[in-house]
C-alpha cells in the first residue's frame, strides 16, 4: 500500500477505489479503459463479446488511484461461456465503489441496454451514466437520450464522451478521482494493470486473431500462454497455444503457407514487447479442442467461474 507521504507532488490525502465499466457489447468499454489508463490493458475488437474476464487497469489522477474494471459486455446468455461472462460482469459491478454504465449514443436504448437498466437497481454502488460516441449523433437526439436514460435509472452524474477521439475523457477521469474514498493506494504508482503479463500477452494475441479474421472465425477461440522464459540477453521466449473448435478453424488461423498465423504473430509480438518492455520471441501453436467451452480449466485460465448448470436455451414456439 502507498502512504500519504509517498504520493509525489500532491498536498491532498490519498484516495483509492474501484470503478466498474458495464454496458452492452461494443459500447466502447475497452477503448475507454485503455485511454483512461494510458496503455493497452484490455483488448479492442469490432467483434462483440471480446472481453471475457474482469480486466483491471490502474490510473492515477492527482492524489487518487482509480482501479478500473473492464467487464465483459452484458447480453442475453445462450451458452455456458456466455453465462460465465455475464455473471463476471455483474459480479464486477457488485464489488465496485462506482459503476459507470457506458451507452453507445448511436444505438441508444436497444434491447441489451434495456435489460441492463432493468437489473441496475440491484446494484447498490454509486451509478454514473457515460454516453459514448457522442460525435455520431445530432445534439437534439443526444439530449433526448440523456433525459430518457436519467428517467430510467438514478445516476448521480452524466458524462458525454468520445472514447475513440478522447473527447471528454479527461473530465470524466477527474470526476472519478474525486469520487474515490480517502484511503491508501492499493498498488505501486507505476503499476497499470492487475492482470499478469502472461494473461495480457494471451489477450493481445487473441485481439490480433480477431482483427485479421473478424468475419471468418467464430469468437469461440481462446489463447493461452504456456511458456514465458526470460533469456540471458534480457529478451523473453513466449509460447502460446491457440485453441479452436473445428479443424476447419485451424486451417483458417494458419492460412495458406502459414501466412496468416505469421502475420498474427508479428502483430502480437510488437504489442506484447511494448507491454512487457522487453524484446520477445513469440511462438504460436494451433490446437483443435472441440469442447473447450465445457472444460473448467479453460475458464480458470480466463479468470472466469465455470457455470456448472448452464441455463437451458429456450425452445422456439
Amino acid at each position: 500500500m502507498t502512504t500519504p507521504e509517498e504520493i509525489p507532488n500532491t498536498g491532498a490525502a490519498p484516495r483509492c477505489g474501484f470503478v466498474a465499466l458495464i454496458g452492452a457489447p461494443n459500447a466502447g468499454k475497452s477503448t475507454l479503459i485503455n485511454i483512461l489508463v494510458g496503455a493497452k490493458v484490455s483488448i479492442v475488437s469490432r467483434k462483440v463479446q471480446t472481453t471475457r474476464s474482469l480486466v483491471r487497469g490502474i490510473a492515477t489522477e492527482g492524489s487518487a488511484q482509480i482501479i478500473f474494471v473492464d467487464t465483459p459486455g452484458i447480453f442475453a446468455p445462450k451458452r455456458r461461456l456466455d453465462q460465465a461472462m455475464v455473471s463476471s460482469a455483474w459480479g464486477g459491478a457488485g464489488d465496485a465503489d462506482v459503476v459507470a454504465l457506458l451507452v453507445d449514443a448511436r444505438k441508444g436504448i436497444d434491447d441489451e441496454v434495456e435489460a441492463i437498466l432493468e437489473k441496475l437497481p440491484l446494484v447498490t454502488a454509486r451509478k454514473i451514466l457515460v454516453l459514448n460516441k457522442i460525435d455520431t449523433i445530432e445534439p437534439p437526439r443526444l439530449l433526448q437520450l440523456t433525459a430518457e436514460l436519467n428517467q430510467r435509472a438514478q445516476f448521480s452524474d452524466t458524462f458525454m464522451i468520445s472514447a475513440l477521439r478522447g473527447h471528454g475523457v479527461e473530465k470524466l477521469k477527474t470526476a472519478l478521482a474525486e469520487m474515490m474514498k480517502k484511503g491508501p493506494w492499493l498498488y505501486p504508482e507505476d503499476q497499470i494493470s492487475v492482470a499478469p503479463l502472461r494473461m495480457l500477452a494471451a489477450e493481445i494475441t487473441r485481439e490480433k486473431i480477431f482483427e485479421r479474421l473478424h468475419d471468418e472465425l467464430p469468437y469461440q477461440s481462446t489463447v493461452e500462454t504456456v511458456l514465458w522464459k526470460d533469456l540471458p540477453d534480457g529478451s523473453a521466449r513466449i509460447e502460446q497455444t491457440i485453441y479452436v473448435m473445428r479443424e476447419g478453424h485451424k486451417k483458417i488461423v494458419i492460412g495458406e503457407g502459414g501466412r496468416t498465423i505469421k502475420a498474427i504473430g508479428q502483430a502480437a509480438r510488437k504489442d506484447i514487447a511494448e507491454a512487457a518492455e522487453q524484446n520477445v520471441h513469440l511462438f504460436l501453436f494451433v490446437k483443435v479442442r472441440e469442447n473447450w467451452t465445457e472444460d473448467p480449466e479453460r475458464y480458470r485460465e480466463m479468470g472466469l467461474e465455470f457455470p456448472h448448470s448452464p441455463k437451458p436455451q429456450s425452445k422456439r414456439k
